[in-house]
Parts: C-alpha cells; structure tokens; sequence
C-alpha cells in the first residue's frame, strides 16, 4: 500500500502479509529498489509472526537495491518469534556510492502479552552489506534448541527478550554515529553503535518489547532532526 500522508506525496510504502503470518515451511521473498533520486520508507502493517513448525523452517528473504543519489529506509514492524518456531530470515543490502540506507530488523522471543516464553525452536539471522559491489559488512545470528535453555545467562542475552539490529550506510558517517550515541545513552534499554567498513551498526536490547519499541522510536526522531531531511524517520504505521 501507499498512503498519502497528508503532504500529497507518496513517501511511505507499507507491506502487507495477507497470509497473517509465517508457518514452518512457508517461504517470503522481499526485493525493494529504491532508484536515482528515490526518497522513501518501507514499513510493515503490523508485526510479523513466526508460527511453530513441525520441522521445516520458514525462510524470509529480504533483499535492498539502492541506487546512486537514492534514499531507503527498511523500517518494519517487530517479529514475533513464537514457541517452538523455526525461522532463517536473510537480509542483503546493495548500496550504490552516493546513496544512504537505514536498514532495521528486530525480534521479539515470545508474546509477551501471553506471558509466553521461547523454550524451543531454531532462529537464523543473517546480514550482508556490499557497496558498489563488494561485501563490506557480514553478520550472523543463530539461535538453536541447544542455545535457547542458556540465552538467560550475562553472556547471552541475560534478562531480554526483545533484540534489535540498525544498519546505516550512507554520508556524514561521523555526525551520525555521534547522533546515535547520544541517543542511546539516555535509553532505558541496551544499546551501542560503531562503525565497521564504512557501515554503521548499532545494537539493542531490551527486557519488554514495549521498552525497545519506544528506544527505536527515540533513536529514528533523533537520526531525522539532527540530520538532513530523508527518509530515516519513524514511520506513520508504527503509530496506526
């Protein structure tokens, strides 16, 4: 769908799953090409629900193409990962130089509202950036049924139930990272940010989802007033 926003231009893109969810098995593939001159921000109707599988995983493939003088914002609503849910989700990034990219994924282990805790299944995250055709960023998360019974320790996951991932590419890489570090310093859940190979990536944390959804807010107002006008923004849905 896309909304008009009251200004008359088409800025938001919002995907729908009309299936109401993913199965074990089931297989969502998502291309998004934002091109020359492009400004936009794609977001999700409501948050994604990986349901149970009996053996096959569900498999989510989201892939970006962002051409020169191009600006994508990837914002979609949380993933609710359920019990006993299998899930390899794969998200790959291809910026051009001269475009900027604002990728955000983040999961939530559990219905929280149910007091429903994740004490089975597989979850598979994976992340490649490349620029103008070369890798400059990988990254991997694998949850298994061998891991789950330990995410409470310190090292893991301690407490949190709800994670995040923001990926960011694009101009003024500095004033940025420095826009996100004092964002996050004043956030009620974990958070830190770097860069690595010209990318910044910054991490989230949070006992509650609630607690992360209202930190990723704070961070994307913060990104939109201390930079130039784009796209990286929170987008309209989040708050429909």
């Amino acid at each position: 769908m896309f909304p008009q926003l009251g200004t008359g231009r088409v800025d938001e893109a919002v995907l729908v799953n009309t299936g109401g969810g993913v199965a074990g098995g089931d297989r969502l593939d998502m291309a998004v090409s934002a091109h020359e001159g492009a400004c936009i921000t794609v977001t999700s109707q409501t948050a994604e629900r990986i349901y149970r599988a009996l053996d096959q995983p569900a498999r989510i493939t989201t892939t970006l193409t962002v051409c020169t003088a191009a600006k994508l914002a990837w914002c979609p609503q949380e993933t609710i990962v359920f019990d006993r849910a299998r899930v390899r989700r794969h998200t790959h990034i291809a910026v051009s130089s001269g475009a900027e990219v604002l990728a955000l994924e983040w999961t939530v282990l559990g219905r929280a509202a149910h007091g429903e805790k994740v004490t089975s299944g597989e979850i598979v995250d994976s992340w490649r950036v490349e620029r103008d055709g070369r890798r400059v960023w990988a990254d991997s998360l694998r949850i298994t049924d061998d891991v789950l019974p330990h995410l409470q320790r310190r090292a893991l996951l301690a407490d949190c139930t709800a994670v995040a991932t923001l990926v960011f590419s694009g101009a003024g890489l500095e004033q940025r990272l420095q826009c996100l570090r004092d964002s996050v310093a004043s956030l009620t859940c974990h958070a830190a940010a770097t860069i690595v190979g010209g990318v910044i990536i910054a991490r989230f944390a949070a006992t509650a989802p609630s607690t992360l959804r209202a930190g990723l807010r704070s961070v994307l107002q913060q990104f939109d007033h201390a930079c130039d006008p784009g796209p990286f923004r929170v987008p309209t849905m989040w708050s429909c």
